[in-house]
C-alpha cells in the first residue's frame, strides 16, 4: 500500500515537471522571436532614429 502511494506522487510530480519544462520552453522561444523581430524592427528604422 506505501508503495502504491509513493508511485503515485511520483508519477504525479513527474508529470508537473514535465508540463512546467515544456511550457517554459513554449515561454522562451516565443520570447526570443518577439526580442529578434523587435531588434530588427529597430535596425530597419535606425536612420530614423539616428541624430
Amino acid at each position: 500500500m506505501e508503495e502504491e502511494k509513493i508511485y503515485k506522487v511520483v508519477r504525479t510530480t513527474g508529470a508537473w515537471d514535465l508540463a512546467i519544462g515544456i511550457v517554459t520552453m513554449v515561454f522562451g522561444l516565443a520570447a526570443g522571436i518577439v526580442l529578434v523581430i523587435s531588434g530588427a524592427k529597430l535596425l530597419m528604422s535606425r536612420s530614423k532614429i539616428m541624430f
